[in-house]
């Protein structure tokens, strides 16, 4: 699947969270998200990543913004993970990874400098209309775990 751009319809989703109750996009009705993707929960990258969006989700929530992690665990490593690192976002599960492919994060990455297909570290905001239907106001593909939630926050003008 091609990359996602500014203006894209964001492609909707239902996935397990970690107590295995669907989320959607419509979910987030009238309000904007940050979704992004990350390849294995309780590795070191993704730990950083997810406890920065945690540690930053009551400035994110004071913005309006709600945030969604995405990988192919399953819902029981995520809800290890959660209770492991005492997150407080919510994590979905696309094991068969159609949400991941839909948004261009699946594709070639380099990993310790070898070229490997798998998930490629990606977030997104999404402005979720009344109907449900997102449109993408950010797309990053790439990004680096470590200062990426303190990046964006400065990008969308939210102050810890």
């Amino acid at each position: 699947m091609a990359q996602l751009v500014p203006g894209d319809i964001a492609p909707d989703f239902c996935l397990l969270d970690a107590q295995e109750s669907e989320v959607s996009l419509k979910n987030y009705a009238d309000s904007k998200v940050v979704v992004y993707f990350y390849p294995k929960a309780m590795t070191a990258g993704c730990t950083t990543e997810a406890v920065d969006f945690t540690a930053a989700s009551p400035s994110f929530a004071d913005a309006g913004y709600s945030i969604v992690g995405i990988s192919p665990d399953k819902p029981a490593s995520l809800a290890k993970f959660i209770d492991r690192d005492n997150l407080d976002i919510t994590l979905l599960s696309d094991v068969d990874k159609a949400t991941i492919e839909a948004y261009g994060a699946w594709g070639e990455k380099k990993l310790y400098g070898k070229v490997t297909t798998g998930i490629i570290r990606s977030t997104f905001v999404v402005n979720v209309d009344a109907a449900g239907i997102g449109t993408v106001e950010l797309a990053e593909y790439n990004v680096r775990a470590a200062g990426h939630v303190e990046r964006l926050s400065k990008q969308l003008g939210i102050s810890a």
